[in-house]
């Protein structure tokens, strides 16, 4: 069979014209969606079923128990984990032997840019979109490096920016980054109204609920993120991205990060991993477009900025 331009000549500038009339096509399909953007990509990309979720820091504590707790509580839907060392992360590697079909490990540190894009390339080489964007990398500690700063006078600008790059600058580049996957995405594959991007935050990055002091650096990152994961999610509503942002405080929870602090913690109020991401979970499940750019605790509660 002669190729089209053979018998048919077209030029160049008619095929401008068809290509802007497809995508203005393409635009009116959208419109027709509820939630504008939202779902009128699943004509044109891979349906998954169950929809296609990331979570950013997922070696250990909160984060893999996200993963766990995705890949267990239903057959349905693919999971992307991601952590810095991923050739240490024992248990991660033990889910990926129980979930080969539905369980993608890769390397992504929130300090090196280039390992942020590569898992965005990677994520839409194979899925093409993203449902469920969870940032679950935090610090507060480190060995000889920074610790909570009780005082002022234990601030260090070492510390301030370690806290800052890790709990605020990396975060807000993934969302960058997977942007266009969580546009492509929407709700595709699952009951949510949107994309969902869920940061975990803290009720410690609250500037309103700040009675105690202390902690400068971890705080102040905190507040940071809130602020530009609020930022975002202004931009995205203006342009009406199928995208809903939230903040979620999962409590004080049993895990390394929190475990040199739990001496002080109430009865009660220490929370297991299990308890805390299934009730962050249901958050994710439920929320709508009228909850974007909120910030919520682990009951369900908004937290005031």
């Amino acid at each position: 069979m002669a190729a089209i331009g053979t018998h048919f000549p077209i030029k160049s500038n008619t095929i401008m014209k068809l290509n802007l009339v497809g995508q203005w096509v393409l635009m009116g399909r959208r419109r027709l969606n509820p939630f504008p953007g939202g779902r009128a990509f699943s004509s044109v990309v891979n349906q998954w079923d169950g929809g296609v979720s990331m979570v950013q820091g997922a070696s250990r504590g909160i984060g893999l128990e996200f993963v766990k707790q995705l890949l267990e509580k239903s057959n349905k839907g693919h999971v992307v984990a991601t952590c810095r060392n991923p050739s240490k992360a024992t248990e991660l590697h033990d889910l990926k032997n129980k979930f080969a079909d539905r369980l993608d490990i890769h390397q992504l540190d929130l300090t090196i840019d280039s390992t942020i894009e590569e898992t965005a390339k990677s994520v839409r080489d194979k899925y093409g979109y993203l449902n469920l964007l969870v940032n679950a990398s935090g610090i507060l500690t480190v060995p000889n490096v920074m610790q909570p700063e009780t005082t002022l006078n234990k601030v260090e600008r070492a510390s301030l920016l370690l806290a800052y790059e890790v709990n605020a600058v990396g975060p807000i580049l993934v969302v960058k980054h997977m942007w266009p996957l969580l546009k492509a995405g929407g709700g595709t594959g699952t009951e949510r109204d949107g994309a969902v991007v869920a940061s975990i935050s803290a009720r410690v990055g609250s500037i309103g609920d700040n009675r105690l002091g202390g902690w400068h650096s971890y705080r102040a990152s905190k507040s940071g993120l809130n602020q530009l994961t609020r930022t975002v999610s202004v931009e995205f509503a203006r342009k009406k991205d199928p995208i809903i942002c939230i903040l979620l405080h999962p409590g004080t929870v049993d895990t390394d990060l929190s475990r040199p602090f739990q001496r002080n913690v109430a009865e009660g109020k220490l929370f297991t991993k299990e308890f805390s991401v299934q009730k962050l979970l249901a958050i994710i499940n439920s929320v709508k477009a009228s909850d974007n750019g909120k910030f919520f605790a682990w009951d369900g509660k908004e937290i005031p900025w």
